[in-house]
């Protein structure tokens, strides 16, 4: 099992940026997929950005596209997510997750259920 810890949401203006990180550690959290997903009151929890072991492939939702960047530090078990532009829409608890499996070098999974360990998450809140 892996241990994840979120940090960095807050309280931004719109057109703000944030930049949330995620330490994970145990279960060897650097050889797996690793994704950010959002979920805000009354609504499902949704896909934000997945990256694969390497670093070397990433997805992103439509919504965040050329907003959001993924990227991961595997020396330090360290995953980032820096959101810049950010929208009134963008409001949710941010978690990070570690993927269950590893198929590949360029492998990232990009639904709920194929993450196996989950962080607390963190407020990200942007104002109008």
């Amino acid at each position: 099992q892996v241990q994840v810890v979120e940090s960095g949401g807050g309280l931004v203006q719109t057109g703000g940026s944030l930049r949330l990180s995620c330490a994970a550690s145990g279960r060897t959290g650097t050889k797996y997929p690793m994704g950010w997903f959002r979920q805000a009151p009354g609504k499902e929890r949704d896909f934000v950005a997945g990256i694969s072991w390497s670093g070397g492939s990433s997805d992103y939702a439509e919504s965040v596209k050329g907003r959001f960047t993924i990227s991961r530090d595997n020396a330090k078990n360290t995953l980032y997510l820096q959101m810049n532009s950010l929208k009134p829409e963008d409001t949710a608890i941010y978690y990070c997750a570690v993927a269950r499996f590893t198929l590949s070098s360029t492998y990232y999974p990009r639904t709920v259920s194929d993450f196996v360990d989950w962080g607390q998450g963190t407020q990200v809140t942007v104002s109008s």
